[in-house]
């Protein structure tokens, strides 16, 4: 029997065990999303304890001033020097977010062999891909919280983040990128469900993120699974792993969606937020 296989096994029954246990063995990387989540959570904790926290990870230091600054956030440009004041502008909600990406970004830097590397900042790249439609549909729409929309869409491949973050014990699986992505398609609704239920994010975020993808939903969008859906179809960076195996988009769905009175009001949706999207986009993927 080939290592990969050995290892594959091995993976499968970790997992396994994980999710009968309902112990998940969260990865380093996950560390600060968790601390910030806790915080966020603690009425107890202030504004500047959040901010102590951020001080401690430059990089989501520098993200956290950035989203501070935007035009999003900041309209009228009065320049936020200082993390208290940014954390106390962005919100706790924005600030999970931010760490998020954080976490996921380390993520992909962190694997060993170059195509995994890619695989992984493909992914993180989808996923802020959806986000961030996901914020500029909901602002635009009027359809709940943004920032909510922008946790929620962070969520949707959280199952094969964690997948890829605890296959970095078994080497051998880098081996077969094509195999492992059967594997993460295989386990990551049980997977995602698991870690959401962890994080005790809002029944409202679990039921937007477990939206039936291959449903058409009806138009005009009326809850954040509708919100979520539609930043799916829009996402202009493949998800890696559905790529690989060649299970492209299906515009089908949108069009069964839409219908033909929809498709016209899509399509204008989609222009006027696109540049909330670009924004947004901005803020998340750069320091």
């Amino acid at each position: 029997m080939r290592e990969f296989d050995v290892q594959i096994g091995a993976f499968s029954a970790e997992i396994e065990e994980e999710l009968k246990s309902g112990n998940l063995s969260f990865p380093t990387v996950f560390d600060l999303s968790l601390r910030i989540k806790q915080m966020a959570d603690d009425p107890n904790a202030s504004t500047e304890d959040m901010a102590k926290l951020v001080r401690a990870e430059p990089v989501l230091s520098a993200k956290v001033l950035k989203m501070a600054n935007s035009l999003l956030l900041n309209p009228y440009q009065r320049e936020i020097s200082n993390v208290s004041t940014a954390v106390s502008r962005i919100g706790s909600s924005a600030l999970r977010c931010l760490a998020y990406a954080v976490a996921a970004d380390q993520l992909a830097r962190d694997q060993r062999s170059r195509q995994m590397q890619l695989v992984a900042s493909g992914l993180w790249m989808h996923s802020i891909d959806v986000a961030s439609w996901a914020y500029a549909f909901a602002r635009h729409l009027g359809r709940g919280n943004p920032d909510t929309a922008l946790l929620a869409g962070l969520m949707t491949h959280l199952g094969q983040f964690y997948l890829m973050a605890m296959a970095a014990r078994h080497p051998a699986i880098e081996s077969d990128v094509r195999l492992f992505a059967q594997f993460v398609l295989k386990w990551e609704t049980a997977v995602r469900q698991a870690v959401l239920e962890a994080f005790e994010l809002p029944e409202q975020i679990i039921d937007a993120v477990n939206v039936d993808l291959a449903t058409p939903i009806t138009w005009p969008p009326r809850s954040l699974g509708d919100v979520l859906f539609l930043a799916i179809q829009a996402a202009e960076t493949p998800n890696p792993f559905a790529d690989i195996l060649g299970l492209g988009r299906r515009p089908e769905l949108l069009d069964a969606s839409l219908g033909d009175d929809g498709r016209a009001e899509f399509d204008a949706l989609l222009a006027a937020a696109r540049e909330t999207r670009q924004q947004m986009l901005a803020v998340v993927t750069s320091a």
